[in-house]
């Protein structure tokens, strides 16, 4: 794409946009940068736009910045559906993402990692994976480093790994990863969509440009992705079930996991490449087991070596946030979930558990449906800790589950949760909830529940 003296207008601030307004400058853009949060909110980043030469406008989006533009590209985190984007695209200004754009530029094959759950773990996994098989990697997209920041990188990787959401999937056009992974797709952001068919489809568009020459791995347990698999052009590699019960057109390698619940097989073209426990997986739970499947399955298509794969399962730890064991007092367990910001997540951290779980449940509702979790919850748990904005609403939908109380704060939540286990069982932060109503991220969430847990250990 040729940017030189184009008019770009960079949607949205933070890391993303100002990984973007640097770029674009280099390349001879005339930037400016729109944000509707004001100076102070976008703190540190406004001085830095600035000063890398983009114009900055910042407290509301400006018609006439979008509508005279040569090129909108979108930060993740603002809807392409904004009025200014729309009065722009009716005047045909283009309208792409940042991940987009990014691809233009990479010639190194990327691997794409798409889902409701479970996307930054895989994504991980499969970079310590392709660097204990001695590849250089790059890792980031929608986790740590935005796509566009690796283009200029000097140092170039054999493989570029990114997470990708359904809000930066809106905005490809011919984005097209070597190796595309959807992992699963359950109700999410309904707050953002008009229904889940639609959330869903955003999904499934991680392989719209693929060609015969590109993997496809998919979950073939999930009913959505089974719909999706006879259209898709790339080799399917797919994980879940077993090859009696596919649903899917399996081209490539097929992998039984976690289905006879006890080994992940890798068969290729029905041989078995190899086979590893799950004692020998460090983390835990069905979900991860889906996990670490269906990152050595990506890991294979990129030419890495199966000792490799099992080196980085039997040492990965998982990550923060994510069904993470915190500490143990007078025998109850606590564990943090913060992560789980929507309602499947919430079953699948449940299912990793015995019964005796007290949940710290609630938040900012994203429009999930609560009433799902009622039959996990009878099996598990002895009581649900309800919190912030959500928890009229999950004590009126889960009322006859089971004993609801409520919390004001974390430490209330977790001193509540202690004292009614004593001396045996988990308290379990999994919110089904975004965390804005009383914190800037799910990580301050989490890391307040830890600290909870820290000044209730100091009071033992």
């Amino acid at each position: 794409m040729q940017l030189k003296d184009k008019k770009v207008t960079v949607v949205g601030l933070k890391k993303t946009g100002l990984a973007l307004a640097g770029f674009l400058v280099k390349k001879g853009a005339i930037v400016t940068v729109s944000d509707s949060a004001s100076e102070e909110k976008v703190g540190e980043y406004a001085e830095k736009v600035r000063a890398v030469g983009a114009v900055l406008e910042l407290g509301k989006h400006e018609i006439k910045t979008f509508e005279d533009a040569d090129l909108i590209v979108m930060s993740p985190g603002v809807p392409h559906t904004i009025e200014p984007v729309k009065r722009a695209e009716e005047k045909g200004v283009e309208v792409i993402g940042e991940i987009e754009l990014a691809s233009m530029f990479i010639k190194e094959p990327i691997v794409a990692v798409t889902g409701t759950n479970g996307k930054t773990t895989v994504t991980t996994l499969i970079g310590k994976m392709l660097e204990a098989c001695n590849q250089k990697v790059f890792v980031g997209g929608n986790i740590g480093d935005p796509l566009i920041g690796y283009v200029d990188r000097e140092e170039k990787a054999d493989a570029v790994v990114v997470e990708v959401s359904s809000f930066q999937l809106d905005t490809i056009k011919n984005f097209k990863p070597h190796v595309g992974v959807l992992l699963n797709v359950t109700e999410d952001h309904m707050d953002r969509y008009t229904n889940f068919e639609q959330y869903a489809q955003s999904k499934a568009r991680v392989f719209e440009n693929q060609g015969e020459e590109n993997f496809a791995i998919l979950n073939c347990t999930d009913e959505f992705v089974k719909k999706i698999c006879a259209g898709l052009k790339g080799k399917l590699c797919c994980f879940g079930g077993s090859e009696e019960t596919q649903e899917c057109s399996i081209k490539n390698i097929h992998c039984k996991a976690p289905a006879n619940k006890s080994a992940i097989d890798f068969l290729f073209s029905g041989f078995s490449v190899g086979t590893i426990d799950f004692k020998d997986i460090k983390i835990i739970g069905g979900h991860n087991y889906e996990n670490a499947a269906a990152a050595a399955l990506a890991t294979l298509c990129m030419g890495g070596k199966f000792e490799g794969i099992k080196k980085t399962l039997a040492e990965f730890p998982g990550l923060s946030d994510r069904i993470e064991f915190v500490d143990e007092i007078n025998g109850v367990k606590f564990y943090d979930d913060s992560k789980a910001t929507n309602v499947d997540a919430v079953k699948r951290a449940l299912e990793a558990f015995d019964d005796g779980v007290v949940l710290v449940l609630g938040g900012r509702d994203k429009g999930g449906s609560f009433e799902e979790l009622a039959e996990e919850i009878q099996k598990k748990c002895i009581r649900v800790i309800a919190i912030g904005e959500a928890k009229e609403k999950i004590a009126r939908v889960l009322d006859g589950t089971v004993e609801i109380n409520f919390a004001d704060t974390m430490k209330d939540a977790v001193d509540k949760g202690f004292e009614i286990l004593k001396t045996s069982g988990s308290v379990l932060l999994s919110p089904a909830c975004a965390s804005f109503d009383m914190y800037s991220s799910y990580h301050e969430r989490g890391n307040d529940f830890k600290n909870a847990v820290s000044n209730l250990r100091g009071r033992q």
